[in-house]
């Protein structure tokens, strides 16, 4: 079973957002100066504007959709930021409804494993069966009710901010990327007859992107270093847990996080898909040559 678990500026006479005042930030609008948390925060040729006076850039030579408000990272400011967040949440509590209604017949079928004999289904089950779809569906299953509180929690707390930051196409990138990086890995390195399930490897990606983009912010990373190393305390410290989601998710979250907001501007979209799709290419090379050392 995984387990997973933002971070705050260096909060010291720090003004509040215009549109959030609870939320302090040491960044500010190039065209108005008025202080604009990360939610906020519209991508310019020269820093960051708030979503006022980028709106108000039409008029300007460019097309709607140039002048359309954007992210940290490129993508489109939307109406409701945290949207992907509540629709992840949503989907791993169903499932995990399901699990409980239906019971481990449903689990085994859906969990990652590398290949083994499962008692309630009769059959040799595993990815090296050509079962890879557990390396997906064990992103949403989860083993208790402490399980899955703890990883919607932290998916809530770090995933929300990111998407903000991101926008959502970015966002959903990261959050599947990081997840299938960390059950490849665990495919490779675990024992085959070894069950895995949850969604700890795709939050650990988030943690790392929340790591890349708080530096980028220049706010103080001492909150989530912390929070960084007393997760991996976990990870290594307590029984039960695998440990290759979570070093695989926390990797391919900090690689693709930090192509999500240094790319450069003229061919962003290319560096931030192009490291997503590398990652996936990782994923199905890691996974041929487990399933080749298996059959």
């Amino acid at each position: 079973m995984e387990q997973a678990a933002g971070g705050t500026p260096d909060a010291q006479s720090l003004p509040g957002c215009y549109r959030h005042p609870d939320r302090e930030t040491g960044i500010r609008c190039t065209r108005c100066d008025r202080p604009i948390c990360p939610e906020c925060m519209v991508d310019a040729s020269v820093g960051f504007q708030c979503p006022q006076c980028a709106r108000g850039d039409a008029g300007t030579g460019h097309t709607p959709a140039a002048s359309r408000p954007r992210t940290l990272a490129g993508g489109t400011v939307a109406a409701d930021p945290r949207l992907l967040t509540k629709v992840l949440i949503g989907l791993n509590l169903a499932l995990f409804l399901v699990q409980q209604a239906v019971g481990d017949r449903f689990t085994d079928r859906l969990d990652l494993i590398g290949q083994a004999y499962v008692p309630l289904l009769g059959s040799v089950e595993g990815v090296a069966q050509g079962q890879w779809y557990r390396l997906l569906t064990a992103m949403f299953l989860h083993g208790s009710i402490l399980h899955i509180l703890f990883n919607m929690l932290s998916l809530w707390w770090i995933g929300g901010p990111l998407e903000a930051a991101l926008g959502r196409a970015r966002y959903l990138a990261l959050y599947f990327v990081s997840g299938l990086a960390g059950s490849a890995l665990t495919y490779l390195i675990a024992a085959p007859n070894q069950p895995s399930l949850g969604a700890s490897g795709a939050i650990f990606g988030l943690f790392g992107a929340t790591a890349i983009l708080m530096r980028r912010l220049n706010y103080d990373l001492r909150p989530v270093i912390a929070l960084l190393v007393i997760n991996l305390i976990f990870t290594f410290g307590w029984s039960g847990i695998a440990w290759e989601a979570h070093i695989g998710g926390l990797v391919a979250g900090v690689v693709t996080g930090y192509a999500m907001v240094h790319a450069p501007r003229r061919r962003r979209a290319l560096v931030q898909y192009g490291t997503c799709a590398v990652f996936l290419v990782l994923v199905v090379v890691v996974t041929l040559i487990r399933t080749a050392q298996l059959s």
